[in-house]
């Protein structure tokens, strides 16, 4: 049984930082590509970041880009996302996915990803 549970989530203020984990079960987890989702209310599932199956790609997505960093650890069967100078709009659901296949490329919608965990709060006040 496939399982991703994340962890990490919860309340601070604009300028923070939080760390996000997600830990695997259930797969071959240094085979797939690892990814991070949100989902704020009322608006669609968006893409934050994925990271390849060997850690040495990453992309962003420009909201994120120079504050966000995600990593893996692949004798863990983890992955993390480290945010820092969090801002109110980054308040969402964030969701930890993954894909089965190595290539990053134009793979970040959610539909083209296998498996997704249930999901952690996080909410940046002003």
């Amino acid at each position: 049984q496939v399982q991703l549970v994340e962890s990490g989530g919860g309340l601070v203020q604009a300028g923070d930082s939080l760390r996000l984990s997600c830990a695997a079960s259930g797969l071959t987890f240094s085979s797939l590509v690892m990814a991070w989702f949100r989902q704020a209310p009322g608006k669609e599932r968006e893409f934050v970041t994925h990271i390849s199956p060997s850690g040495a790609s990453t992309n962003y997505a420009d909201s994120v880009k120079g504050r966000f960093t995600i990593s893996r650890d692949n004798a863990k069967n983890t992955v993390s996302l480290q945010m820092d100078s969090l801002k109110p709009e980054d308040t969402a659901v964030y969701y930890c996915a993954a894909r089965i296949g190595g290539s990053l490329l134009g793979i970040t919608t959610p539909r083209l990803y296998n498996y997704w965990g249930q999901g952690t709060q996080v909410t940046v006040s002003s």
